[in-house]
């Protein structure tokens, strides 16, 4: 059981994937602070409360009013285009270059013929032989 687990552990996959997402959660806390302190004040100056986050919609009711939050909404999605296009040019592009440059380095690998097919190709012979 627990020689199961070591094995699942030790994989390389796993320790990747574990460092990922401990360099991700660092790397959105960056991004996250230059949408904050950079990109939303300079929204904030063109809606209302001069504040992107602080910018809500209230909806009268019947017993309270209603406030919708929609700067918050826009913030947390300018956040997450900032932060996958920040992925993307940072890491995902250079690593899809680098990976035609290794592909582009390597010969084509040329699957050899299964024993059937050279069964068969004996047997062709074989028969054209016979036939002459």
């Amino acid at each position: 059981m627990f020689q199961g687990f070591k094995d699942f552990i030790m994989r390389g996959n796993v320790v990747e994937l574990a460092v990922a997402v401990v360099i991700g959660a660092a790397f959105t806390a960056i991004v996250t602070a230059f949408v904050d302190y950079i990109v939303n004040p300079l929204l904030g100056a063109f809606v209302p409360t001069g504040d992107l986050s602080g910018w809500v919609i209230e909806i009268p009711g019947i017993f309270a009013t209603a406030s919708i939050g929609i700067g918050g909404i826009i913030q947390a999605i300018i956040n997450f285009l900032t932060i996958a296009a920040v992925v993307y040019f940072v890491l995902v592009m250079p690593m899809n270059k680098l990976a035609e440059r290794r592909k582009k380095g390597e010969p084509e690998v040329v699957n050899p013929p299964s024993q059937e097919e050279l069964l068969t190709e004996i047997r062709d012979l074989l028969a054209a032989q016979k036939q002459s």
